[in-house]
């Protein structure tokens, strides 16, 4: 069975940020939390940890990224160390999960895309509430539905999640005992050059890599993940940042 993992590290190669969020919308997030130096942020599921690596520079924070991939947790480590903030963010490979940290040390909690790590939306905001101080922010990254597809279409995407429309969003959010104050959202020029430089990042790798073992799976998975998006996710599926607060 081809390993999903080493499809995202083919066609997320260039990039440093795992979402369909630009650079700059990125760096707004940090400034609607108004940080500031000294303050601490945990993010769950990090990635290649440019958000912490980003903030540490442009606001002086303190931060933990933990992923359970490892070369992501390296490629962190390396850029920490290319932007000089290698000791004040620090990054472990774990389970996102199941964190051993201390409850309550966190100006801010962040799972940007990643709320399976909790079984869903409800039980990432349960999670991350564990460890953010009082007044804190919880940072969810998260899909929601700008038209709904089919049945069939929605539980592929879906894949035993649950999305809503923005306003079910916004009552998921209620449900579960937080405040939405603000939210940044992927336009579609975010969403194209998330997907569409994929699709160029694997074509490249296949030019090099012809005789790979793999390299028909990865085309398959390129061409399907092409198709789905020009055909309807482009236009049903929205995905943004969500700035919370428990209540």
């Amino acid at each position: 069975m081809f390993d999903v993992l080493r499809y995202h590290d083919i066609s997320e190669s260039t990039h440093r940020i795992l979402n369909p969020l630009s650079a700059e919308k990125q760096n707004l997030i940090g400034d609607l939390c108004s940080l500031r130096p000294g303050m601490r942020q945990l993010d769950l599921a990090c990635g290649k940890g440019e958000m912490l690596c980003q903030y540490a520079r442009r606001h002086d924070i303190e931060g933990v990224g933990i992923d359970v991939y490892p070369p992501f947790i390296d490629l962190a480590n390396r850029r920490a160390g290319e932007l000089g903030v290698e000791r004040s963010v620090a990054f472990t490979v774990g389970d996102a999960g199941q964190p051993e940290l201390e409850p309550q040390q966190f100006d801010v909690v962040s799972c940007i895309g990643a709320t399976w790590i909790g079984g869903g939306l409800d039980g990432a905001i349960r999670l991350m509430a564990q460890w953010v101080t009082s007044g804190g922010w919880l940072l969810v990254g998260e899909p929601y539905w700008i038209e709904v597809p089919d049945a069939g279409l929605r539980a592929e995407v879906e894949a035993g999640q649950e999305f809503a429309e923005l306003a079910g969003t916004l009552d998921r959010f209620d449900a579960a005992g937080t405040e939405l104050v603000e939210m940044v959202l992927a336009d579609a020029d975010d969403w194209d050059r998330y997907s569409a430089s994929q699709w160029r990042n694997v074509a490249d790798w296949l030019l090099e890599h012809a005789d790979d073992p793999d390299a028909e799976a990865v085309r398959e998975v390129r061409d399907g993940a092409r198709r789905s998006y020009l055909a309807w996710q482009r236009r049903c599926l929205g995905w943004g940042v969500f700035l919370l607060r428990p209540q």
